[in-house]
């Protein structure tokens, strides 16, 4: 592999000079991070968090941009670059034919060198591990976001060891949960270098909208009976088959009700069998991908999450942020989160009688699904705002980068 050399004010000429100086200006009193991560698709649940992070950035004097590793010719690349471009975030993308694809390799070193990057935010296993492969051809510094390992189905185990493997050697670790924390400890991560900082959520871009019947209404909901929601990729940790299981035994026991599930992901044909195999076709919907959930969200009587794995997880934030009454399991971050009975209730993780009962208390409770809506609005407003989450970040920043 042939090392691009870098830029340098000396390399240009005279009548370039000018331009030069003040790109290198820029670049000291403004820093670039590049946020990198792999992505399929439409992503998932950290790219509300990176896509929203580069106007908050701007404003605490850090510039950024958004590097996504994506297979060759995935139109998904293109929806993530235009959900950027409506955020004011630039997404670059990278294609990666993978792992002896050192086309990849050459292309981030051009990015981090043309941007003048000064720190790299890996998001994931590979661009944790890509980012020490750079490391010795730029000088930059290392902090990565370790957003949990939820998904543990084929290679996800040896990419998780990989992950961690890389930890040790980030100049900062900015855990989403608590058990993340944890997790870097025990990989030997200077407790120095961990730092607990929660997902969150812009609460002026969710703010309810519409009320409950209007949302139904212009959704297309069913006009009669009570209408759970949950939205999150379609794979096994989410427990969407529980949960399906749970609708249907509530539906036999003479409950109105309706249950949609927005996401999608590898578990579809699973569930779209069970559906049938339950005769739950009636009452039950998969909606595929939806771009802006916020309307689902308003239309729900109750919003269920099911997961037997996450870390904190931003749905969560979205539905209690347009004040969708919620019922969660009890898994990493979800009880910092949720005060239990206050901001919404909690029940054990993989039990389909768990889930049963839990919903049955919010269905029939019309005045405590009220109560609940309006304490979790006031949670997320006070506890996990955007702007406040992205002042930690420029904290962890000034302090690998020496800004104090």
């Amino acid at each position: 592999m042939t090392l691009l050399a870098p830029t340098t004010i000396d390399a240009v000429s005279s009548a370039e000079l000018p331009a030069a100086v003040a790109r290198e200006t820029s670049v000291l009193s403004s820093p670039m991070v590049l946020h990198v991560r792999v992505v399929t698709g439409h992503g998932g649940g950290p790219e509300k968090t990176i896509l929203n992070s580069p106007r908050f950035l701007r404003k605490l004097g850090y510039e950024s941009k958004l590097a996504y590793l994506h297979p060759p010719g995935d139109p998904g690349i293109d929806a993530l670059a235009a959900r950027g471009r409506a955020l004011e975030a630039e997404v670059l993308s990278v294609p990666d034919r993978g792992p002896l694809d050192l086309s990849v390799i050459r292309r981030l070193l051009t990015i981090c060198r043309q941007e003048h990057v000064a720190i790299w935010h890996a998001h994931d296993y590979k661009s944790n591990l890509l980012g020490l492969l750079l490391r010795p051809f730029h000088r930059m510094r290392l902090v990565t976001t370790l957003h949990g390992w939820t998904n543990m189905s084929g290679r996800m185990p040896l990419y998780a060891k990989i992950d961690k493997w890389c930890l040790k050697y980030y100049q900062a670790a900015v855990c989403v949960s608590g058990d993340l924390v944890e997790e870097c400890h025990r990989q030997r991560v200077p407790p120095e270098r961990c730092h607990l900082v929660y997902n969150a959520i812009d609460t002026d871009e969710y703010r309810r909208e519409h009320s409950l019947a209007e949302a139904r209404r212009r959704l297309g909901a069913p006009e009669t009976g009570l209408l759970i929601g949950a939205v999150g990729r379609l794979s096994p940790e989410k427990g969407f088959d529980l949960l399906i299981r749970a609708a249907a035994e509530l539906r036999r026991g003479g409950r109105d009700l309706s249950l949609w599930i927005a996401g999608d992901g590898d578990a579809r044909g699973d569930l779209t069998r069970l559906i049938d195999e339950l005769g739950a076709g009636d009452y039950v919907r998969l909606l595929g991908h939806v771009p802006d959930p916020k309307l689902f969200y308003e239309a729900m009587d109750v919003y269920a999450l099911s997961s037997i794995r996450e870390g904190l997880p931003n749905v969560l934030l979205e539905a209690m942020a347009l004040g969708a009454p919620v019922l969660a399991t009890r898994v990493a971050g979800v009880p910092t989160l949720i005060e239990q009975d206050n901001s919404g209730c909690i029940v054990e993780p993989g039990s389909i009688a768990a889930l049963v009962e839990g919903i049955s208390r919010l269905l029939d409770d019309k005045f405590l699904r009220e109560r609940l809506s309006a304490a979790a609005r006031r949670r997320v407003e006070t506890e996990f705002s955007f702007a406040r989450r992205m002042e930690k970040v420029v904290a962890i920043y000034d302090e690998v980068l020496g800004r104090r």
